[in-house]
């Protein structure tokens, strides 16, 4: 299909805003939504995109989220959920809230925002909805047990949503980023130039999956610096 817009959930100033310039440089309109929507205010110049408020974690704001969406961009083309939360420490001395949280805005937020995306598209019989995941999707480390649970989940939503959507029309994507990425806070070391990932390289695997022949899709993708053990 010929993408016209696009939707971010879970903005920020690393892969998303790669994302959101990306998009924009290929003709789409693009949406941004964020707890904080202000923090976005210059990408939002930078890309022309529009932004809103929404915590991924409530049912109603997340299908208000469309609602406005729709109304001011139309239906989505692509959706990317790129949150999530984490809860660090050993697994006997974490605060089960705070485990709550984590789990909620990895993967509840991630549910929410891929139901109401997947219901618009089904009923189209087009689209793409891409899940951004981590090292944690598929491995466990000690002191995350919480993140780890989160990305678990999400993985799973995506391998179900796969199977289930993609005879509709719609791709389901997820993608195991399995390193760190650079930013202007996360700077590449100077004796391991390639230690970290650059986020305008995964956000052009983004776009290469979203952009698939329906006879050869990919359902999840691993990235990760050459560097970095399996």
């Amino acid at each position: 299909m010929t993408f016209k817009t696009a939707l971010i959930v879970g903005t920020g100033p690393g892969l998303s805003a790669s994302l959101a310039r990306l998009f924009t440089k290929h003709g789409l309109q693009v949406a941004m939504a964020s707890r904080n929507p202000e923090k976005l205010a210059k990408l939002a110049e930078e890309t022309a995109g529009v932004t809103f408020a929404c915590d991924a974690t409530e049912p109603e704001e997340v299908a208000g989220l469309f609602d406005a969406v729709v109304a001011t961009i139309g239906v989505p083309d692509i959706v990317v959920y790129n949150a999530s939360a984490r809860a660090r420490g050993p697994v006997t001395n974490l605060v089960p809230e705070e485990v709550a949280h984590a789990i909620a805005v990895s993967a509840y937020g991630g549910f929410l925002v891929a139901q109401q995306a997947a219901r618009l598209m089904a009923a189209r019989g087009s689209g793409a909805i891409l899940l951004t995941g981590a090292s944690a999707s598929v491995k466990g480390y000690p002191n995350s047990s919480a993140f780890a649970m989160g990305k678990f989940a999400l993985r799973g939503l995506a391998q179900s949503m796969a199977r289930e959507l993609s005879p509709m029309g719609v791709h389901i994507a997820h993608f195991v980023i399995d390193g760190g990425i650079r930013s202007a806070t996360r700077t590449v070391p100077g004796n391991a130039p390639d230690s970290l990932l650059d986020p305008d390289d995964i956000a052009e695997t983004y776009w290469y999956v979203a952009n698939q022949p329906r006879s050869a899709w990919t359902w999840e993708v691993e990235l990760r610096p050459w560097v970095e053990k399996f």
